[in-house]
């Protein structure tokens, strides 16, 4: 999940305000101060702090500092918390862990109008609320499609990838374009998947890590189709048609290693930079099942310490609006459905299969939202994974995830 954040978060450059002299109009001193918080610190762009004096050009009686808290950023939330001086406005993900720290957003949306909140597509508000309550407003998502190589598929005298296509689809190309003397595979994944990333593999097949209340996993994490999703991938392996990164794959894709690869929207970018000749197309499924994704998603959140929650809904107002998404759009996808509409972003050549996957994936929210324990399973699962994946260990499914709950 984290490196959704590194991924969006590189691009989205943040410079953090010194003085806070950015305003435009009115005296400084007299506004309603309101901290932001952004979980990067690089200087090479300034996209976020341009926006943020956008806003403060346009205020009379607010003034909002920007601070880039990098990778120290979930310490300094939750130290800020813990002394009751948390940013008013901050960016947020893990909202199982800071939920208890944010103020409710319902009363905020409501005031609004019923416009407002329609115009979000409903499955970013899933992995921005708790128990149906609203903690953030999302900023950005993805989810995932498969990317896959046009030269090293033409040099094989294979057809592309479609929307439709299976796991058993991935495998037959494979076998045409696999070739270990050259060191070429058909397909590269993370030999130590994310768990957060890796249940949507599960809900493709008509599964899940535990039961929706998150309170049984027995039955559900080493259920037959969750094995089916394990045996997949490592029988892809051990006929060398796969191949198991030490990273997220991705490098491997770019250096042509590997014709196929699932990753996020984060991608497009340093696939387009390594002049790849790429597509993209929906995540492959299951036999008789339909793909889903998970979303990597953000959103602003409201410190339930805040003094200044108006003016800081104000901002987040600004930061979540059409103007603000078209902004962004450069670096991560937008979350309204408008802007959506507007920039033609469905019928974009890279784009278009991501908000597809979006629209697979409704009705589909993380485990991690609801395992009490989830830190301690996820760490039980890197571990199964790692067993099932390494070349070394190559356990069998099904015994690797029945030691998870166990």
């Amino acid at each position: 999940m984290k490196r959704l954040f590194l991924g969006l978060a590189s691009v989205l450059v943040l410079a953090a305000c010194g003085n806070g002299d950015t305003a435009g109009s009115g005296d400084s001193a007299d506004k309603v101060k309101i901290r932001f918080s952004t979980w990067d610190s690089e200087s090479s762009l300034d996209a976020q702090q341009a926006l943020v004096d956008k806003f403060n050009d346009s205020q009379e009686d607010i003034e909002v500092l920007l601070e880039g808290y990098g990778g120290e950023y979930d310490t300094k939330i939750t130290a800020g918390m813990g002394a009751g001086d948390a940013p008013d406005v901050m960016y947020m993900w893990n909202y199982p862990a800071y939920s208890g720290g944010l103020e409710p957003l319902d009363s905020y949306i409501e005031s609004e109008g019923a416009d407002y909140k329609e115009n979000f597509y409903e499955t970013t508000w899933n992995y921005n609320s708790i128990d149906d309550t609203v903690y953030g407003i999302p900023v950005g998502f993805t989810t995932h499609a498969l990317y896959y190589n046009k030269d090293l598929f033409d040099a094989a005298g294979v057809d592309y990838p479609t929307n439709d296509w299976t796991w058993d689809d991935v495998r037959e190309a494979s076998e045409k374009i696999s070739n270990a003397d050259e060191n070429v595979y058909g397909y590269i994944m993370p030999g130590k998947p994310d768990p957060y990333d890796f249940e949507m593999y599960l809900w493709s097949n008509d599964t899940a890590y535990a039961s929706e209340d998150g309170e049984t996993t027995d039955g559900y994490v080493n259920s037959p189709e969750a094995v089916e999703v394990l045996q997949t991938f490592q029988d892809m392996m051990n006929d060398n048609l796969a191949l198991a990164s030490e990273s997220w794959g991705t490098d491997e894709f770019s250096s042509q290693t590997a014709a196929m690869v699932v990753s996020g929207a984060w991608d497009i970018g340093s696939f387009n930079e390594a002049g790849l000749n790429f597509g993209t197309a929906a995540i492959p499924s299951f036999e008789g099942q339909e793909s889903k994704s998970v979303l990597s998603s953000s959103g602003l959140a409201i410190s339930a310490d805040s003094k200044n929650k108006d003016a800081a809904w104000e901002f987040v107002k600004f930061w979540t609006n059409e103007e603000a998404n078209i902004e962004r759009i450069d670096y991560e996808l937008s979350v309204l459905k408008s802007v959506v509409d507007s920039e033609g972003l469905e019928e974009d050549e890279y784009k278009s299969v991501f908000y597809e996957m979006l629209e697979r994936s409704s009705e589909y929210g993380p485990s991690s939202f609801n395992i009490e324990n989830w830190s301690d399973f996820a760490d039980q699962l890197s571990m199964a994974f790692e067993q099932v994946f390494n070349p070394t260990t190559r356990v069998a499914p099904k015994e690797a995830l029945d030691s998870v709950v166990k």
